[in-house]
């Protein structure tokens, strides 16, 4: 019974010839997705020939993926990047809400194919947080509610492996700065940009507390540090906004204290599973 259900769907995906097109990439993260869940029923399935099925039908999604990232990336290289942006948002589906990452976060993978910093990463010093990417529709929602522009410049504190710069160089055309304390995720992310041509991204190898903010109107924060480091960081942005206008974006856990910066406000109601956008409320009369 089982067998004859995965055949079925088998079926209707090999029939469905649109599966290959452009526009049709979350179609195809989510068929991949589901071969994904066969791998537990595939041993004892195979002698109906499951298995050589679902791997002929893995291959040709995948093909039409890695085809789908060659052109994008050409676009992104041809200075097309906006158009594609404008695009994402109108195809992006349901609430942004939540930590998780979803099908935006696979063609972003196909379009960066960012290298694995492998074991050259060293030890977190204390109060730094482990690393994980923003998921992408954030980093959309974000650069959207910020109204970042090309007159602007996004200083990325804690940037990992450079999604966010990257993808606001790209879609916004705005300078972007990724600060970022651990060497080996700095050294994929220039290279990744240079592959894309983005000549507007810089990544600096350093600690955020040394950082120079000076340029930047846009900091984002995905809680990359606590304690007395995040302290620090957000004494450093404290002054940035006494001198110039500038604007405040957090994610995760940090956002509860960053909330509580009485030289910061914000219009919108906070939540937990999106991104927070505070402006600085000028300059101080002490």
């Amino acid at each position: 019974m089982i067998a004859n259900r995965l055949h079925d769907r088998l079926d209707a995906l090999a029939r469905d010839g649109t599966l290959e097109a452009a526009d049709r990439w979350r179609s195809r993260a989510e068929a991949l997705d589901w071969l994904d869940s066969l791998s537990p029923v595939l041993s004892w399935a195979d002698a109906g020939g499951v298995a050589d099925r679902a791997q002929a039908l893995r291959a040709r999604l995948e093909r039409a993926d890695a085809t789908l990232g060659r052109r994008l990336r050409a676009a992104i290289r041809g200075g097309h990047g906006p158009a594609l942006f404008r695009r994402w948002q109108q195809e992006s589906r349901g609430p942004i809400e939540g930590e998780h990452y979803d099908a935006l976060d696979e063609l972003l993978a196909g379009i960066l194919r960012l290298a694995d910093p492998g074991a050259a990463s060293r030890p977190l010093e204390p109060e730094m947080v482990f690393y994980q990417p923003t998921p992408a529709r954030h980093a959309l929602d974000m650069l959207a509610r910020s109204r970042l522009g090309p007159r602007d410049v996004l200083v990325d504190l804690g940037s990992g492996l450079g999604h966010v710069p990257m993808l606001a160089s790209i879609c916004t055309g705005a300078r972007a700065v990724g600060v970022e304390w651990q060497p080996s995720h700095v050294q994929v992310a220039r290279r990744t940009a240079r592959a894309l041509g983005l000549h507007d991204v810089e990544f600096r190898g350093q600690d955020a507390r040394d950082a120079d903010l000076s340029g930047g109107t846009v900091f984002f924060l995905y809680t990359p540090f606590v304690g007395s480091v995040l302290r620090t960081v957000l004494d450093a942005l404290r002054d940035e906004g006494t001198r110039r206008p500038i604007k405040v974006c957090t994610f995760g856990p940090c956002t509860r204290l960053v909330a509580g910066e009485t030289w910061l406000c914000t219009d919108e109601p906070l939540r937990a599973d999106r991104v927070a956008v505070f402006q600085a409320a000028g300059p101080r009369n002490d």
